[in-house]
C-alpha cells in the first residue's frame, strides 16, 4: 500500500476517535457501554433505535411517521417528530413495513372527528431534539417537547411503554390500530377494551409488502382510563367492542396520572397466545424488564470479547448487536403461529423463527451464527422446513409467515448445508433436503429457464445475470448435500448445474454478460450501467462490475476463465480503481459505499475483497479489508454506508474485524484478512477458547507479516470452523508494509 494511502487511513481513524488508549477487556466488563443504538438509524441505513431482547418478538421503537426509503425502519436520525412507539419493526430492510399497535401518548384530548392528511400535522404528534434522546440495549428514551417522557423497554414477547406526563395538561394515550406508513396499509381491526381486567385486547390485519398481516395483542395500563372513545377513522363509535378497518382508541387518564406503564404482549397466532404474553410479566415492573433485557444483551455481546481502541469496540459491539435483531422469535409462548398458508400452526419442540432475509444474510450472518448462536442454528433450520410445508418451497424472503419472494437466488439452501457440514443436524435432514430439491426444481423465478438452456436467458426473465449466477451456487450447495447424503445421481446432476456461470462469462471483456436463448450477447455492453427496474435489469441491485465475481465455490474455476492468477488480479484491482460512476438513469440507490466500482454498500460485493487470498496476493486482501473497515464503517448515526439489511452488514464487519471471512459462506473455510484488534476471545461451550491475538494492531497496520495457529505456522491463508471450534491460538504479526510472499503460492 502506498504510505500516502496509510496515513489517509490513520487520519480518517483519528477522525473517528480511534487515537483512544487501548481497553483491556475483562470478563465481566459492562459491553453494553460500547453499543450505540443509533448508529445506522441516519442516511440509507434503515435501523430502528428502540427496544428488543436477542431475537426478540418485539421492537418497540418511535415512528417519525415519514413516508419515504430512508424511514424503512419507521425513524431515520433526520427527522425531528413522532407520531406513535409502534412494536414491530425491521431491521435495516430496503422496503418498510410493520409499524403495528402504535401507541402516542398526548397532553390534549384529540378530535377523531377532525382528518388530517399528513399524521404529522396531527395534536399528538411531538417534536423532539436528539439532545434529549438516549438508546442503549433493551432500552429507549425521549423527552418530547409537549414534555412527555417516554422510556421503552421489552421482553422476548412484550413491550414495555413508561411515560412521565407534565404536571399541566391532560393525560391521553391514542392506541392506533389504523396507522400505516410506507408500504403497509390496514385491512382489519378490532378493539376490545374489558373494564373490569382494565386489558384492551385486539388484532390487526394488513396488507403491504407482507401481504397478509396479522398482530393479536393484549395491553395492561398501570392505571385505569377515566374515559374512552373508539372511532374506525374519522367515524366515532360507542361502547367498548368494535370491529373495523382502521379503529383507534383514545384513553384519557385521571389528572392525578404522573407515571403511566403501558405492557403489550402479542402474538401472530389468536389472542390466547397474546394473553399468554402478557401473562407472562404478570408482576414484572419496566425496570424489572429492562434489567432482564440488559442482562441478556451483556450474555450476548460476551460471546466475543476484544481487546483494542474503545471506539473501534464501539463499532464492533453495535455491529455485534445489530446482528441479533434478525430472525425473530415467531412462535408465541404457546408455541403458535400463523403460517404462510394462513393457518395457525404450533411449533413443537421447537422455537418458531422469522425476518428472513436470505438474499443478504446467507453470506455472513448465518455463518456467524453457527459460532455465537449454536443453540438457534437447528431452530432455524426447522423454521426453514416448516415454511416448505406450509408453502411448497424453501423461503427465500420470509416476513412474519408471508414469502415475499423478494430477491433472487433460492439462499436458505447455503444456510442448511453449512449448518448440515458443521453438525447442526437436529431436524429431518432428508426432509431438508427434499425441500433443497423442491426449490431447486421450481418452474417460478426464471428456474424453467435455468434448467432448460443451462443459464437464464435475457430475453426470458429479469436479472437473468444474476440469478443465473446465484442459481449456480446454490446448486453448488445442494451438491454437497447430495454427496454427503448418499445421493451419487443428485450429487453429479447439481455439480454439473454449478458451472452455468461459465454460460455468461465474456472473455473478450472479462465480465459477466447477459445473453439472449439463442446464444447471442445482449448489446450495448457497459459494466458500469445499472437499472432497477427488475424486469429488464440484468443484475439485481449493481452492474457487471459488481457481479461478475459471484463465483464463490469455484474461485480457480474463474481465475482460469480470466486466462490465469495474473490477468484475475489485474481484473480485480481495477474494480477497486476505476471510476465510481454509476450510469443509468434509473440505476439502483441500493449501490452505495463505493471504492471504485467496489460497492460495499450492498452485499453483492461483500465476499469479493477476500478472493486476492486465493490468486497469491493475500496482501491485497488485508489492504483492501483494512480500507473498507476504516472508511465505510463509523460511530455516527451515519455509520453504515448501506442498508443494514437484518445484520448482514453488521456480520462483514465483526468477522473482518476479527480478522477472517467465509468468503464462501458453506464450505466451513474463514480466510484471512486484516485484524483490528489486539486480541480477540471467543468463549467456546466446551470450557475452551479460541483467540486471536495480532501483534502491533494498530489502524496503521493493516499487514500480516506472519501468522500461526497453535504455534505451527500457518500454511494457508484461512482457518476452517472446525479449528476454531477445537479451541486454540491464532497468532498474528501486524507491519505497515506487505509481505508479499505470505501465502503467494496455494495449492
Amino acid at each position: 500500500m502506498p504510505s500516502y494511502t496509510l496515513s489517509l487511513l490513520a487520519l480518517i481513524c483519528l477522525l473517528l476517535g480511534c487515537a483512544d488508549a487501548p481497553s483491556n477487556t475483562s470478563q465481566d466488563e459492562n459491553r453494553l457501554v460500547y453499543v450505540d443504538p443509533f448508529i445506522g438509524t441516519a442516511a440509507h441505513g434503515h435501523v430502528y433505535p428502540g427496544a428488543t431482547v436477542p431475537f426478540g418478538a418485539v421492537q418497540v421503537s418511535p415512528d417519525n411517521g415519514t413516508p419515504g426509503w430512508d424511514w424503512c425502519s419507521g425513524y431515520n436520525y433526520a427527522d425531528s417528530i413522532i407520531i406513535g412507539f409502534s412494536h414491530l419493526h425491521l431491521s435495516g430492510t430496503g422496503i418498510g413495513d410493520l409499524y403495528d399497535i402504535s401507541v402516542m401518548p398526548a397532553v390534549q384530548a384529540i378530535d377523531f372527528q377532525q382528518r388530517w392528511d399528513d399524521r404529522r400535522a396531527a395534536p399528538y404528534a411531538a417534536t423532539f431534539a436528539h439532545q434529549r434522546e438516549k438508546a442503549a440495549p433493551g432500552y429507549y428514551q425521549v423527552a418530547l417537547n409537549n414534555g412527555i417522557q417516554v422510556e421503552l423497554t421489552a421482553s422476548r414477547h412484550c413491550g414495555y411503554q413508561r411515560y412521565q406526563f407534565p404536571e399541566k395538561g391532560e393525560k391521553v394515550v391514542l392506541v392506533d390500530l389504523g396507522f400505516a406508513l410506507n408500504w403497509d396499509a390496514p385491512v382489519a381491526s378490532s378493539l376490545h377494551y374489558d373494564e373490569q381486567s382494565g386489558i384492551l385486547k385486539g388484532y390487526r390485519r394488513s396488507k403491504g409488502w407482507a401481504r397478509d398481516q396479522q398482530v393479536h395483542f393484549a395491553m395492561r395500563f398501570s392505571e385505569k382510563p377515566s374515559t374512552l372513545l373508539m372511532a374506525d377513522s374519522t367515524q366515532l363509535l360507542k361502547g367498548n367492542q368494535q370491529q373495523g378497518k382502521r379503529l383507534r382508541v383514545q384513553l384519557v387518564f385521571p389528572q392525578t396520572t404522573q407515571t403511566l406503564q403501558i405492557i403489550t404482549g402479542i402474538s401472530s397466532a389468536n389472542q390466547a397466545g397474546a394473553d399468554a404474553a402478557l401473562a407472562q410479566v404478570e408482576n414484572k415492573l419496566f425496570d424489572d424488564i429492562r434489567t432482564e433485557a440488559e442482562t441478556l444483551w451483556q450474555a450476548e455481546l460476551s460471546k466475543i470479547k476484544v481487546v483494542g481502541i474503545d471506539s473501534l469496540k464501539k463499532i464492533f459491539y453495535t455491529a455485534l448487536y445489530h446482528t441479533c435483531l434478525a430472525p425473530v422469535v415467531y412462535s408465541d409462548p404457546n408455541s403458535n403461529y400463523k403460517g404462510c398458508d394462513t393457518l395457525v400452526h404450533q411449533a413443537m419442540g421447537y422455537t418458531r423463527y422469522d425476518i428472513f432475509s436470505l438474499w443478504d444474510t446467507f453470506r455472513a450472518a448465518h455463518p456467524l451464527f453457527t459460532i455465537t448462536q449454536k443453540d438457534k442454528v437447528n431452530d432455524f433450520i426447522r423454521s426453514f422446513i416448516a415454511h416448505y410445508e406450509e408453502y411448497g418451497l424453501l423461503p427465500v424472503w420470509s416476513l412474519l409467515g408471508n414469502e415475499t419472494n423478494t430477491m433472487t437466488g433460492y439462499h436458505a439452501i447455503p444456510i442448511i448445508v453449512d449448518a448440515y457440514q458443521k453438525g447442526f443436524r437436529d431436524y429431518d435432514v432428508e426432509k431438508a433436503y427434499a425441500a433443497m430439491k423442491a426449490s431447486a426444481m421450481q418452474n417460478i423465478r426464471g428456474t424453467n429457464f435455468y434448467r432448460e438452456f443451462g443459464f437464464i436467458p435475457y430475453d426470458k426473465d429479469g436479472e437473468s445475470v444474476t440469478k443465473t449466477l446465484e442459481y449456480a451456487y446454490d446448486d453448488w450447495c445442494i451438491a454437497q448435500m447430495a454427496k454427503a447424503l448418499g445421493h451419487q445421481e443428485d450429487y453429479q446432476l447439481f455439480t454439473k448445474r454449478a458451472e452455468a456461470y461459465k454460460h455468461l462469462f465474456d472473455p473478450a471483456t472479462g465480465f459477466m454478460r447477459a445473453k439472449y436463448s439463442n446464444g447471442q450477447w445482449k448489446t450495448p455492453f457497459d459494466p458500469q450501467y445499472s437499472d432497477h427496474n427488475f424486469d429488464v435489469a440484468e443484475y439485481t441491485e449493481g452492474n457487471a462490475w459488481q457481479h461478475s465475481w459471484f463465483v464463490p465455490h469455484d474461485v480457480p474455476g474463474l481465475i482460469e476463465l480470466h486466462g490465469g492468477k495474473a490477468a484475475f488480479v489485474l481484473k480485480l484491482d481495477s474494480l477497486f480503481s476505476i471510476s465510481s460512476e454509476i450510469k443509468g438513469e434509473n440505476a439502483s440507490a441500493d449501490i452505495s459505499g463505493l471504492i471504485g466500482q467496489y460497492a460495499h454498500g450492498n452485499e453483492p460485493s461483500h465476499h469479493i475483497v477476500y478472493m486476492y487470498n486465493v490468486s497469491g496476493h493475500a496482501w491485497k486482501t488485508q489492504q483492501q479489508v483494512r480500507n473498507i473497515l476504516l472508511t465505510q464503517y463509523n460511530s455516527q448515526p451515519d455509520g453504515l454506508c448501506g442498508n443494514e439489511d437484518c445484520g448482514q452488514m453488521s456480520a462483514w464487519y465483526v468477522f473482518s474485524a476479527m480478522g477472517f471471512y467465509p468468503m464462501n459462506p458453506a464450505d466451513g473455510k474463514y480466510w484471512m484478512g486484516s485484524p483490528l484488534f489486539e486480541e480477540v476471545v471467543i468463549p467456546l461451550e466446551n470450557g475452551k477458547t479460541f483467540t486471536v491475538k495480532a501483534k502491533n494492531a494498530a489502524p496503521e497496520h493493516p499487514y500480516i507479516l506472519s501468522a500461526s495457529l497453535n504455534k505451527k505456522s500457518l500454511k494457508q491463508p484461512y482457518i476452517s470452523h472446525a479449528e476454531i471450534m477445537a479451541g486454540g491460538l491464532l497468532e498474528l504479526e501486524m507491519g505497515a508494509n506487505p509481505n508479499t510472499e505470505l501465502w503467494a503460492s496455494l495449492d
